[in-house]
């Protein structure tokens, strides 16, 4: 696996253990419908949580949680409408980012609740 992608797995899996540790039920991990993918699919307090995580290796060209762009939202939105159409989700649905850059042995992680609409 290349190192960025290495990276990447370890970032959502840092994310999913902190969406555990605030009380969040992960109800799917790279849930995918055809060529769509959600990164993690999260519920707390009766709310569907679609959480975008951005792992990069350094913040150098500027802060993770700009990579999701007005196309990306879109995208993200569109694979949200089909699990809940799957699901048959008929609850408050919210968007958050979940940012990591690496420090060391673990990551510096923010988390940016309703981070867009859809």
């Amino acid at each position: 696996m290349a190192t960025h992608n290495d990276t990447g797995s370890k970032g959502e899996a840092a994310a999913r253990d902190y969406l555990l540790t605030q009380g969040y039920r992960v109800r799917h991990v790279n849930w995918r419908c055809g060529h769509l993918e959600l990164d993690i699919v999260a519920e707390r307090d009766g709310v569907l949580v679609v959480v975008e995580v951005k792992t990069r290796s350094t913040d150098y060209y500027g802060p993770a949680h700009e990579a999701v762009n007005d196309r990306k939202r879109q995208r993200i939105v569109t694979a949200a409408d089909a699990y809940v159409r799957q699901h048959d989700w008929q609850g408050e649905t919210r968007f958050d980012i979940i940012t990591l850059v690496p420090e060391g042995s673990t990551f510096r992680l923010e988390h940016i609740e309703d981070a867009f609409l859809a």
